[in-house]
């Protein structure tokens, strides 16, 4: 059952919410200062020898991982060298001494990043860790030839609550070897931007005048379908599904346009399709079921192709033939950066908005916690 008053209720919000999930996405722009303020500059300087390296692995799962995709959007298409996102127990084949890995684990204590860390070691490439202080994974790069490790510090926030504690160094570790260049101002201005919009989307502004809480009860009440345009659109958009997952524990698809209309877009004729049933006002409300049909959510970035924004046009007629409901939702900001965390900020309000709206406790991963339990017995 959805309790659309309690998004309007902070003291009953901050009952369910026992990890402060909100609080943390209202930091994401002091997350992104510190970790510029704080970060080793001169650990920083000593990765700038002026060689390229051949490739750049991001070995991080979950919301660890998730860095490597902000790091592949920001720099989209124009990096001379390919960015690949690992997210497994083993490196590529073709990883060796000329390609540089990079561990990310928030806590330093992911199994699968220490298992891929430690193969990128054994296969001589440069090794750079980003994680927790005194951590495994700490204490793995100091046993690697040449590696270095940058401390983090998330502050007891799980790691999809710390994106910017862990995305923001590296992207600077990218700058400083040379992959590509971002002003540092602009990470002061997409700070700026997340504080903006987290103040727009805060917990003390009303259901009827905040975005987030709006889209996360239309979420709480759908089946939502994410699409993304582009780089920037497509990373926000995979966020976004894993963020309802975890915070709204709701299933939901993801994908990129223009790949999603050659597949996707079929669903709008399948079973979860077209306008709920009236429903009888005389039932017991107490026990209702939600009728979840599809919502299409599409994160666009404002660097489109002029064909997807053509098909844009024409995805939301064939949605609207349809009675499927279409809500598009549009970057700001002229950095990659700024225009990311304008899609990501958003999105992560309504997450967790959407879970307390249905009673849950946004930060609880008991299953996750299941499964690892299993892993280790």
């Amino acid at each position: 059952m959805i309790n659309d008053l309690l998004l309007d209720d902070i003291a009953g919000m901050a009952v369910l919410d026992k990890s402060d999930m909100l609080a943390a996405v209202a930091s994401s722009g002091a997350q992104m200062r510190e970790a510029v303020g704080t970060i080793d500059r001169n650990l920083l300087a000593n990765l700038a020898d002026g060689v390229q390296p051949r490739n750049l692995v991001i070995a991080g799962l979950g919301g660890s991982g998730v860095g490597g995709e902000v790091l592949r959007a920001v720099i989209g298409k124009s990096t001379p060298l390919p960015i690949i996102s690992e997210r497994s127990h083993s490196l590529p084949g073709w990883v060796g001494p000329m390609d540089v890995v990079i561990g990310v684990s928030c806590s330093g204590m992911t199994e699968e990043t220490l298992s891929m860390t430690a193969e990128a070691g054994r296969r001589g490439a440069r090794v750079i860790t980003i994680g927790a202080a005194g951590s495994d994974l700490e204490k793995l790069s100091g046993t690697i030839s040449g590696a270095t490790h940058f401390a983090i510090d998330a502050k007891g926030r799980s790691p999809r609550a710390s994106l910017w504690t862990h995305a923001t160094p590296l992207l600077m570790v990218a700058n400083a070897l040379g992959i590509t260049h971002i002003d540092e101002k602009e990470f002061d201005i997409a700070a700026d931007l997340m504080d903006e919009i987290s103040v727009a989307n805060g917990p003390s502004v009303s259901t009827l005048e905040n975005p987030a809480k709006i889209l996360a009860l239309s979420c709480a009440e759908s089946f939502p379908m994410v699409w993304g345009t582009g780089m920037i659109g497509a990373t926000a958009a995979a966020r976004f599904m894993a963020q309802l997952a975890e915070n709204s524990k709701l299933p939901s698809a993801h994908g990129e346009l223009p790949e999603v209309g050659h597949n996707q877009i079929v669903a709008f004729d399948g079973v979860l399709a077209g306008a709920a049933p009236a429903k009888d006002i005389f039932r017991d409300r107490e026990h209702d079921v939600t009728d979840r049909r599809t919502h299409l959510y599409i994160l666009r970035d404002t660097n489109e192709h002029p064909a997807v924004e053509k098909r844009i046009g024409i995805v939301e007629k064939i949605a609207n033939e349809r009675d499927v409901p279409v809500t598009l939702i549009q970057a700001q900001g002229n950095h990659a950066i700024s225009r990311l965390a304008s899609l990501i900020i958003p999105t992560d309000w309504a997450s967790v908005y959407a879970g307390l709206a249905m009673g849950l406790d946004p930060s609880e991963i008991s299953t996750i916690s299941q499964l690892k339990a299993g892993l280790s017995s």
